[in-house]
């Protein structure tokens, strides 16, 4: 393979690592070009994402949404210079599809094909080049989706440093599974959240887990079964209505101060950052970042949320991730690397900070 440090050709990103089906296309200054993504509403019925049914959809669904794209940027598959995809953490079903697919289109067409970590693309997609102001390094990144709840130090490309994380559910796991207990299907995030704005966030008195504590750590799994005791009382029925949005406001409000309280620990440990910025699908929450734009306030340092096309799973941060590699100096040839259900951001890291 030619040296790709300085590619001069578009890549093309594919992201699977969950339920949606994403590809993107970038230009080698980060423009993105394209961007298409598929989400799979098989799963509502269901109550949650089935993994198999996840990775036969994305086996479906993966040479239309590519060709789409290419058709989107007026490009063809032999325009395109590299090739990237997730490569975990996440279901690894679809994980072994989506870069499967993307390794395939490498060694058919000769190009080089870059791994990419799940966690380090929603980390590194407020550096996109077409968002205003992008951070400079270090900057402290609020992880908050449905399968991570992290506070990382961002040093630089592939230098992270994790202060703290959840221990049992993360936080849009813990929004998920509320929303089912009130009666509100699946994803429950934004439904908890509109439900929320007819409630009152003081009825109910839930508890913070670990706020006040040091450290940065997080932790839902008793204020998720604090919500389940208010709800027993109740019955199999349907809660009625003023109760049910008062107790979803009163969780989204507990949620909302625990990241306030572990977003100022991670504040201190991190004295040097530049800027806040909070990723993932969560980060969709209008409370959640009202929330953290207000401590970023309090410290003098800029507030930066993705646009929420590029909060949820997408792939153009898939492709951001790989050139952010290539452009600082890295000669990645990942072809042989298998896909990861589990994939640490120390073992991406070339030096355990």
């Amino acid at each position: 393979m030619t040296d790709q440090s300085h590619l001069v050709a578009p890549l093309l990103a594919i992201e699977s690592s969950c339920d949606d089906t994403a590809c993107a296309i970038l230009a080698p200054n980060g423009d993105i070009l394209a961007e298409s993504v598929l989400s799979q509403m098989d799963h509502a019925a269901l109550g949650g994402v089935v993994p198999e049914i996840a990775a036969r959809a994305h086996l479906d669904a993966l040479p239309g949404i590519v060709q789409t794209t290419l058709q989107k940027a007026e490009l063809t598959l032999q325009d395109i210079g590299a090739f990237a995809a997730s490569t975990g953490p996440g279901l690894i079903g679809g994980l072994i599809v989506g870069s499967s697919y993307a390794k395939g289109l490498a060694m058919a067409l000769n190009r080089p094909f870059i791994a990419v970590n799940h966690i380090e693309a929603h980390i590194l997609t407020a550096r996109l080049p077409s968002l205003p102001t992008p951070p400079a390094f270090p900057y402290l990144t609020l992880l908050v989706s449905g399968g991570h709840c992290q506070c990382v130090a961002v040093h630089g490309v592939g230098h992270y440093e994790k202060l703290g994380g959840t221990i049992d559910d993360a936080a849009g796991e813990a929004f998920d599974k509320v929303a089912k207990m009130l009666g509100l299907g699946w994803p429950g995030g934004p439904a908890l959240e509109r439900l929320a704005l007819e409630g009152n966030d003081k009825a109910y008195a839930l508890p913070r887990p670990l706020m006040g504590r040091d450290g940065c750590d997080f932790s839902f799994s008793g204020l998720k079964t604090a919500v389940s005791r208010l709800i027993a009382p109740h019955g199999q029925g349907a809660l009625p209505r003023q109760v049910a949005a008062d107790i979803a406001a009163s969780f989204q409000r507990a949620v909302a101060d625990v990241m306030a309280d572990r977003t100022r620990h991670a504040i201190k440990a991190l004295p040097n950052a530049t800027a806040i910025v909070v990723a993932g699908g969560v980060a969709a929450n209008t409370l959640l970042r009202n929330t953290l734009e207000n401590i970023a306030a309090d410290h003098n340092l800029p507030f930066l949320a993705p646009p929420l096309r590029l909060c949820t799973d997408n792939a153009t941060m898939v492709g951001w991730v790989a050139l952010e590699r290539l452009n600082a100096g890295e000669h990645p040839n990942d072809i042989t690397l298998a896909a990861r259900p589990r994939w640490p951001l120390s073992e991406r890291s070339p030096a355990a900070l």
